[in-house]
């Protein structure tokens, strides 16, 4: 119990460090490229611990990201629910010791039926979208919009 708690205080420690960071040293820095174009956030790019934290950060400040063009890879996960009756399709990023998962949402544009379409449950994909939102019974929700699935 112990260890879990020094681990625990630890990750946090690590996510008050990178957040005390200059903000020109992070991923997401800056209000986009010149010229009107998306900024785009590469987490294949990075290590597995900053492209946690980076995950991490979109889902806790979702609003900080909502426009930019996210590159990520991970494993695939579906995932049903009753109340809409609708499949939604996740990625999801480890931490660097994979003991610990963060689930993105993503849509993929185009006529894809579920699960014909999609890769296997827990087969690794790369997917590059523009990161928005929804409206879904009262309550906002942050997806990857992707026109491409790569296995």
């Amino acid at each position: 119990m112990k260890k879990l708690a020094v681990v625990i205080l630890l990750l946090f420690l690590f996510c008050v460090v990178t957040g005390c960071s200059d903000a020109s040293d992070s991923p997401s820095a800056g209000a986009g490229a010149p010229g009107g174009e998306s900024e785009v956030i590469d987490l294949t790019e990075m290590s597995s611990t900053v492209v946690y934290t980076e995950v991490y950060n979109m889902v806790t400040t979702p609003d900080d990201y909502v426009g930019k063009t996210i590159k990520v890879d991970g494993l695939y996960t579906p995932s049903f629910f009753d109340t809409t009756g609708d499949y939604y399709h996740y990625i999801l990023v480890e931490d660097a010791t994979a003991c610990c998962q963060q689930g993105l949402e993503f849509v993929w544009e185009g006529d894809h039926a579920y699960p014909g379409d999609y890769p296997a449950e827990g087969e690794e994909i790369l997917i590059e979208g523009v990161f928005t939102s929804y409206m879904e019974l009262g309550e906002k929700y942050y997806y990857i919009l992707t026109e491409d699935i790569s296995a």
